[in-house]
């Protein structure tokens, strides 16, 4: 038996590894499971290259739990430890890392301290963030001499126990006697959580209790001739150890990689739309599967669905900034070798090898959409409608990304057609140019609250792109400083005639006296601090009245909504439209005509009525007022 004092000279390390090292207590499961997999690894890699004859027999990882006895133990059948390597490896090289750790964490920040652990590589000594008393029994594959199973155990002081163990078989067990602050490690659901967050893509079987099976007795047969069967406990691995981005593209099919991401997602009942498998071997190691989900308007809630992986090992789900933004909105698993397993996401932000990743990836996805818009058009706009969040989001927030997009971005109108920004300029260029050269860009965001504009707009020629998802504002913004002589103007932001203004005016029929009269009868019944009256000539067929909000103001509280462009002031505006008069109706002759000033003033109110209706502005009693006026009117 050996004892001794591990070399540590800072006081107190344990209780600040077990109060500080992770902010993630349940992360140390992962470590003391990867390094059996690394373990086993060495030994297969060993037995492959001819250096050991040792007979590798089942491999399986087995996580097993007492709940009774308050014990977790990790048991690996891999290259194990003779007991010179174990006092090397645990008692000098892992303490003396854990020891510099201390002594560079102390006046660290938090995220300062996350990238100190991947450098100093602490993966063993998280086991006593949550453990009294930590045991390791190991025996090496080597047969040379003086290398017998040993047994270290030590109770979370510098002071621990060597002994010989007269049997035990390769490998290593690792029990956790868990502390009585962890003692929600002692439940077997809270194991399971662990497991399949971390440990679900690992390479080698990790088995976990046991589950019940059918099994076939052979020979036997029921008592309806069929072949009697037993229900048996068999080991439950919890890993898939081969998952579809390890394999090569040409070994899958379409239906392979619709049951993987089913697998990443099984509460996500939709299939993907498309994916890209990653393979890269220079200048960085990566593979991985990216899918394009149906985002559609509900961008926000689809963030979190990467999952980023080190030699399969699960890292975080939380990949802004390490990845574009706008490709946080994609599903699918990356992994790579290049990224640091224990560090902070801040780390990961500013190391070269994931900025490279990062754009290397962005390529990847422009890539494909461009391809698939190439390769079959139609399909790509059938797709269209889930693809546009995801691509316009890419290029207001990614310079790059707008520049290989503007090929494959569409515009769509409100008549369900589709053009790109070229063939879009080329349609409306002819009509839809004003006075000053340019070219004007109408849209709406509601087809049918803004379809009576939408229809005036039709009747003379012009077209109307539908712009209705929550990021269409800053898009439309990004644009007009793109694109060159344009302007992108809302089809209820004003009369038609007055966004695409023309260098011929429309003869009014009201005169200047008339005109004056009718004013004064509408401010009787319009709210001025509201609405300010303005009389243009449109043809005798436009509405009488027409209610618009002008597009600056409009598109400035609109910002505001989205908490973006720094104009949150605008939110505190109050609002304020215009009430255009059509100067050519025939219908204001009539009030202009009505001598009972009653019966005008009911007149003016429908008409104003009829023009708030059509901006969903009549709300509550006055629109209940409006449909009593309204059978009154009739009868």
């Amino acid at each position: 038996m050996q004892k001794g004092k591990i070399n540590v000279q800072t006081e107190n390390i344990f209780p600040i590894i077990k109060k500080f090292l992770y902010s993630d207590h349940d992360i140390f499961l992962r470590e003391l499971i990867s390094n059996a997999v690394d373990a086993t690894q060495k030994l297969k890699v060993l037995s492959a290259l001819g250096k050991t004859d040792v007979e590798l027999g089942d491999l399986t990882i087995q996580v097993v739990l007492d709940e009774k006895k308050k014990t977790l133990s990790v048991i690996d059948r891999g290259i194990g430890m003779s007991a010179d390597e174990l006092d090397k490896y645990i008692n000098q090289i892992a303490l003396s890392s854990a020891e510099e750790f201390v002594k560079t964490y102390m006046g660290k920040s938090d995220t300062d301290k996350q990238a100190l652990i991947g450098h100093f590589g602490l993966g063993f000594y998280s086991s006593f963030m949550v453990s009294k008393k930590v045991e390791i029994r190991t025996k090496t594959y080597s047969n040379e001499e003086n290398c017998g199973a040993v047994k270290w155990v030590c109770d979370g002081s510098p002071d621990y126990t060597m002994t010989e163990l007269k049997a035990h078989d390769r490998g290593t067990e690792i029990i956790l006697h868990l502390s009585d602050d962890s003692t929600e490690y002692a439940q077997e659901f809270k194991i399971s959580e662990i497991l399949k967050k971390y440990c679900k893509f690992l390479p080698i079987p990790i088995q976990y209790g046991t589950q019940k099976s059918w099994e076939t007795v052979e020979g036997e047969k029921d008592a309806d001739g069929k072949d009697k069967k037993v229900e048996k406990d068999v080991a439950r691995i919890i890993n898939n150890t081969i998952p579809a981005w390890t394999k090569k593209p040409t070994d899958l099919t379409e239906e392979d990689y619709k049951s993987f991401y089913h697998e990443l997602y099984p509460m996500n009942f939709d299939d993907p739309m498309f994916y890209i498998h990653l393979n890269v071997d220079y200048p960085f190691k990566l593979t991985g599967i990216l899918y394009f989900p149906k985002v559609k308007r509900n961008f926000e809630v689809q963030r979190d669905k990467i999952q980023l992986y080190c030699n399969q090992v699960f890292v975080t789900d939380s990949v802004e900034g390490i990845v574009p933004d706008f490709l946080t909105l994609m599903h699918g698993v990356i992994d790579s070798p290049d990224i640091p397993l224990n560090v902070s996401r801040s780390y990961l932000q500013s190391d070269p090898n994931v900025k490279k990743i990062s754009s290397h990836i962005m390529k990847k996805v422009a890539d494909k959409l461009e391809e698939l818009f190439k390769n079959n058009r139609e399909e790509f706009e059938k797709k269209w409608d889930d693809l546009k969040v995801f691509i316009v989001y890419g290029m207001v927030t990614d310079e790059k990304f707008y520049e290989r997009a503007e090929k494959f971005c569409l515009f769509k109108s409100t008549d369900d057609k589709y053009f790109t920004f070229e063939e879009y300029k080329a349609k409306i260029e002819p009509l839809q140019t004003d006075k000053d050269k340019k070219i004007i860009h109408l849209y709406a965001t509601d087809k049918n609250e803004q379809h009576s504009f939408i229809k005036v707009a039709n009747d003379r020629g012009y077209d109307v792109l539908l712009m209705d998802s929550p990021i269409d504002m800053h898009f439309i913004n990004q644009l007009e400083q793109k694109f060159e002589h344009a302007a992108f103007a809302r089809v209820d932001s004003d009369t038609i005639d007055k966004i695409i203004k023309k260098e011929d005016a429309a003869i009014s029929k009201l005169s200047e006296e008339e005109k004056t009269r009718l004013k004064g009868i509408l401010e009787r019944n319009v709210p001025k601090e509201t609405y300010r009256i303005e009389f243009e000539s449109q043809t005798a067929e436009d509405m009488p009245m027409t209610i618009v909000q002008p597009e600056f103001m409009r598109r400035m509280k609109d910002m505001a909504a989205l908490g973006g462009g720094g104009m949150s002031f605008a939110g505190n505006f109050p609002d304020s439209y215009n009430l255009v008069v059509n100067a050519n109706n025939d219908m204001l002759q009539t009030i202009l005509n009505e001598t009972d000033e009653t019966r005008q003033n009911e007149l003016v109110t429908q008409f104003f009525d009829l023009a708030r209706l059509s901006q969903n502005l009549l709300k509550g009693e006055e629109l209940t007022g409006f449909i009593k006026r309204s059978i009154a009117l009739i009868k």
